[in-house]
């Protein structure tokens, strides 16, 4: 990954390319679905990536090919106990149906009498949130890097009417070549007006959502000020023991930025991180383009960020 604090080593930044992939590389649809018709047996089992409600992501190896990938197993009986049948499909519908460069694929899905399996694409650096916890927190430099990746994910998916809703470092992975991979669909929806479904991680929560009022592609771009704030801090900047006073302090909607904090960077969480949608940037009449012309994504200080070529 980009060093914390110093250059970022990535290929040329062109005109306002931040957060835009004009051709979204990922594999053909037929790929996408070349282990349909597998079988646990069919692979090798490694070792465990991560656990969840629902079961576990396990490394394999495919036998036939020796290709690796991570393989979501997850419990039938836990899906169904907890509800969670629509979220899993909905889940793999759009899995299905998307490609982008820093989107991890989905080869295949199958399932036998206790599990559903996702063969997932397997990537190498591990968890955002394991890198960002190690180093505290990004310096500039890293946060825009990775900030510009996000806004490249949301304008892709938006494009398609899919709303994400859970962005956090937990759902972030990294490459080797230090680019991000979002990850974990479950709460991704197509939405073409309006949800209402309560979901997400307390700190990264909208106002919206709290307040029911229904809610749209605007949650995405207040999770994108959350998790810029929590690079450059360490932390989210509404936080506390318990869930109701994380909530009490977003719906107070009141922020402390340290004196570290890069001013270009402030001005934009703040015109992000705003209960009214009339004033929030990515949801006014420039749409995401709002952000990309910002002063913190600026040619002149953002020579090298997403370009993928």
């Amino acid at each position: 990954m980009p060093n914390a604090e110093g250059p970022l080593s990535v290929m040329s930044f062109s005109g306002m390319a931040v957060g835009s992939v004009q051709q979204p590389l990922g594999p053909p649809a037929a790929e996408c679905c070349v282990l349909d018709s597998c079988i646990p047996e069919s692979f090798d089992l490694g070792k465990t990536l991560g656990t969840g409600s629902f079961g576990r992501v396990r490394f394999v190896t495919h036998r036939a090919t020796g290709k690796h990938y991570a393989l979501k197993i997850l419990k039938k009986a836990a899906i169904i106990k907890l509800k969670q049948v629509d979220h899993i499909n909905s889940e793999k519908t759009i899995l299905k149906a998307i490609h982008h460069p820093m989107i991890v694929n989905l080869y295949g899905s199958f399932h036998d009498e206790r599990h559903l399996y996702l063969a997932l694409e397997y990537v190498v650096g591990g968890e955002f949130f394991t890198h960002l916890r190690k180093v505290g927190r990004f310096g500039n430099d890293a946060a825009r890097f990775y900030a510009a990746h996000i806004v490249s994910i949301f304008e892709y998916l938006h494009s398609k009417n899919i709303v994400y809703r859970d962005l956090k470092p937990e759902n972030i992975l990294l490459g080797a070549d230090g680019y991000l991979k979002l990850t974990d669909f479950g709460f991704a929806k197509i939405v073409e007006q309006r949800t209402y479904t309560l979901c997400g991680t307390p700190e990264y929560i909208a106002p919206e959502v709290l307040l029911n009022k229904g809610h749209g592609k605007a949650v995405d771009w207040w999770t994108l000020g959350i998790l810029t704030y929590e690079m450059m801090v360490g932390y989210p900047p509404f936080v506390d023991e318990d869930p109701m006073g994380i909530y009490q302090k977003i719906l107070a909607g009141k922020i402390v930025f340290p004196r570290s904090f890069d001013k270009h960077a402030k001005s934009l969480v703040k015109k992000i991180l705003t209960a009214d949608l009339t004033k929030r940037f990515g949801t006014l009449r420039g749409g995401v383009d709002d952000i990309k012309k910002c002063k913190w994504f600026s040619r002149k200080r953002s020579r090298r960020l997403t370009s993928r070529q």
